[in-house]
């Protein structure tokens, strides 16, 4: 499994998040409790990061923007909402496509207990 170490980190960070606020709030709560979270851990991150897309080799105008980006490699997408849609994985996998990123992680804070998704391109790369 790829970057193993890496998601048993952010994930708990992530429950340590939960367990202090519970859920109810609103995303960006959850996202700047997160990156004080992740500072506290040590877990190095970049916070709203513009994700290029590229088509045809030119840079388009518009991008997208990940809540995170951990250790340079996994990008980390927060939600706060009733369940995790097939939307939310398919924003998660375009910013892996944009990006050739090998590692998403999609976690909903809003349940009774903390929801949370690892959404790798090629799953034959996760071994």
């Amino acid at each position: 499994m790829i970057f193993k170490k890496e998601t048993y980190e952010i994930v708990g960070a992530a429950m340590n998040v939960h367990k202090e606020l519970g859920g109810g709030f609103l995303e960006s709560v959850y996202q700047e409790a997160f990156g004080i979270e992740l500072a506290d851990q040590n877990i190095p991150f970049e916070k709203e990061v513009k994700l290029p897309i590229i088509f045809k080799g030119n840079t388009l105008t518009k991008f997208f923007i990940a809540d995170f980006v951990c250790h340079g490699d996994i990008i980390v997408e927060l939600k706060s909402c009733s369940m995790i849609l097939d939307e939310h994985y398919a924003q998660v996998i375009n910013y892996l496509k944009a990006t050739n990123k090998p590692l998403g992680l999609l976690l909903n804070f809003s349940p009774k207990s903390l929801e949370f998704k690892r959404i790798i391109l090629d799953p034959k790369s996760d071994s």
